[in-house]
């Protein structure tokens, strides 16, 4: 069951009366700014810049340096 042509109706109808034929471009925007958004995100193109990843790169790093080190000693 899907959404039939009334139902589409319907929905539109409701939606220009609660944000008013004014307010429609802008919220189109943000919305397919958003969705846009969440596709990069999905697809990962998006660098996490958080502080989670921070630190995780820091340990990485760590990880790197002594295991560097530790081939130098053997």
């Amino acid at each position: 069951m899907g959404i039939g042509p009334w139902h589409l109706l319907a929905l539109i109808v409701i939606v220009l009366i609660f944000f008013g034929p004014s307010k429609l471009p802008t919220l189109g925007k943000s919305m397919g700014e958003a969705i846009r958004g969440f596709k990069k995100g999905i697809a990962g193109d998006e660098i996490d810049v958080t502080e989670s990843a921070k630190l995780k790169a820091g340990t990485d790093d760590s990880m790197t340096k002594q295991s560097q080190s530790e081939r130098d000693k053997a």
